[in-house]
C-alpha cells in the first residue's frame, strides 16, 4: 500500500538583480533554497534544506536512506505545507526506538543535509549488489542524455543534479541544493514507482557531485550497482567501492571518464573512442 503524499511544489528559482563586471544591472535567477522541518508522528526530526521541487520524495527517500523505515507501506501519509517550511510523516504503526536510531548525528561532507543518523558503514557488510554491466556506449548515451537535459543549473547554477537510468534511458531527474537530497528524491521516487522500478539491479544512478561514501553506500542501499559522476571519488567513497564491488565511474564528460572501482562491470568498447579520435582528425 502506497502513502498519500501531497503535491506541494515550489518555484524552484527566483530572480534577482545583479551588479555585472561593466557595472550595469543584470536580472539573474538564483535557486530557491528553502528549509523544511520533517515531523514523524509529531516529532521533529530533522530540517532539510531543499530547492522544493519534489517534497514529499525527499521526505521519503530520507527515511528510507537513513534506514528509519523498511518499506514503502510503513508510511501513512506525508503532508508538505510550505506556509510554515514543514513535512508531516504520518506512520502506520510508528517507528520502534526513533530516540535512539535518530541519537547519534553524523556531519556529512554533502551540501544542503548537514548530517545523517547512526553509523554510516553499519549496514555495508550486509549489502550485496547484483551482478550487473554497463557498456562503454550506454555510459557515453547516459553523459550526453545529462548533456541535452534542460535544467535549473543552466538558468541559475548553484546547485545539483542527480538521475536515474536503465541503460542509456533516462528514467528520472532531479536537481537540489544537495547532491543527498536529490539522491533521497530518486529513492523516494523509486519506492512510489512499485513494480521493477524499485529494483535498482538493472540501473545506473548519475550525479554531477563527487562520490563521496555517504553517496557511495546510498545508491548501494538501492541496490544500484553502478554509478556514473561527472566530478571524482573521495578516498572512503573508493574504500566503500571497492568492498562493495561496486563500480564507480568519474570524471564522465564527452567521451573522457575514468573506472575507478569494479572494472568488470564496464564493457569496454576502445573502438568508440577511434571513431571520435578519427572525426576530430578529419574536422
Amino acid at each position: 500500500m502506497l502513502p498519500r503524499l501531497t503535491q506541494a511544489r515550489a518555484p524552484l528559482t527566483r530572480e534577482i538583480t545583479a551588479v555585472n563586471e561593466s557595472g550595469a544591472i543584470d536580472t539573474v535567477s538564483i535557486p530557491a533554497e528553502r528549509a523544511l522541518t520533517v515531523y514523524v508522528d509529531k516529532r521533529e526530526l530533522v530540517t532539510l534544506m531543499t530547492l522544493g521541487a519534489h517534497p514529499e520524495l525527499l521526505v521519503l527517500g530520507f527515511l528510507r536512506n537513513q534506514r528509519l523505515v523498511a518499506s514503502v507501506a510503513e508510511v501513512e501519509s506525508i503532508t508538505v505545507d510550505w506556509d510554515v517550511g514543514a513535512a508531516a510523516v504520518k506512520t502506520r504503526q510508528g517507528i520502534s526506538d526513533i530516540e535512539a536510531r535518530t541519537a547519534k548525528r553524523v556531519v556529512t561532507t554533502g551540501c544542503g543535509q548537514g548530517s545523517v543518523f547512526g553509523d554510516l558503514m553499519a549496514e555495508v557488510d550486509s549489502i550485496t549488489l547484483p551482478e550487473a554491466t554497463l557498456s562503454q556506449a550506454d555510459l557515453y548515451g547516459i553523459v550526453n542524455a545529462i548533456r541535452l537535459q534542460e535544467t535549473t543549473y543552466k538558468s541559475s547554477g548553484s546547485v545539483h543534479g542527480c538521475a536515474l537510468f536503465r541503460g542509456p534511458e533516462m528514467l528520472v531527474f532531479v536537481e537540489d541544493v544537495g547532491r543527498h537530497n536529490a539522491l533521497d528524491t530518486i529513492a523516494g521516487w523509486m519506492w512510489m514507482q512499485g513494480g521493477d522500478a524499485v529494483s535498482g539491479s538493472d540501473k545506473v544512478f548519475y550525479t554531477t557531485g563527487r562520490l563521496t561514501s555517504e553517496m557511495v553506500i546510498k545508491s548501494a542501499q538501492m541496490g544500484v550497482p553502478v554509478v556514473v559522476s561527472r566530478s571524482g571519488i573521495t578516498q572512503m567513497g573508493l574504500d566503500v567501492a571497492e568492498s562493495l564491488g561496486l563500480c564507480a565511474i568519474g570524471r564522465a564528460t564527452n567521451k573522457r571518464f575514468l573506472c575507478y572501482s569494479a572494472t568488470h562491470r564496464l564493457q569496454l568498447q576502445p573502438e568508440l573512442v577511434g571513431t571520435r579520435i578519427a572525426a576530430l582528425n578529419a574536422d
